[in-house]
């Protein structure tokens, strides 16, 4: 966490994300091939761990929020057909239906995301700001969270050919 305040500039904003700790659950449940991934998710925290070491490197935390609703299913699905089983015509489906969502944001899809967000979304995404004056590794910049206005989290139209968590 040293090295991300170290490298954002005094004043920058950053967004930390990383995967969420109930939906990862439910895929390690699933599947012992989920969590046995050679480079796959090292490290999940929990909302408080994660911001307390955010806090911890000098960052000051100004917002969160959960992200990826919709693909939390697709990932429970794979689960339990076989992760590598990328041709299920289930999985198969639902991958199509992830990127139709990606490239062309239709309303019913953002509007099933952002109902599905705050309960099953995969994503846990953390905004911070490193103080103009506060050195790396310094200690809490300021307690508290004070939330900015949501953002989009929608992956690039570059990265809808291949899903990721």
């Amino acid at each position: 966490m040293s090295e991300l305040t170290r490298v954002l500039r005094p004043g920058g904003t950053m967004a930390v994300t990383v995967p969420r700790c109930g939906p990862e659950f439910v895929n390690w449940a699933l599947s012992d091939e989920y969590h046995n991934v050679p480079g796959g998710h090292v490290r999940i925290y929990r909302y408080r761990q994660l911001t307390g070491r955010l806090e911890g490197a000098g960052l000051r935390v100004v917002g969160s929020h959960h992200a990826h609703g919709l693909h939390a299913p697709y990932w429970w699905l794979r689960c339990l057909v076989g992760t590598t089983n990328d041709h299920h015509p289930a999985v198969a489906a639902y991958h199509r239906l992830l990127v139709w969502d990606i490239e062309k944001a239709p309303v019913v899809t953002r509007t099933a995301d952002r109902i599905l967000n705050p309960v099953v979304g995969k994503s846990l995404v953390v905004y911070c700001r490193k103080p103009q004056s506060v050195a790396s590794g310094s200690g809490p910049a300021r307690p508290g969270v004070h939330h900015l206005p949501a953002r989009s989290t929608r992956p690039t139209r570059a990265a809808a050919k291949e899903v990721v968590a």
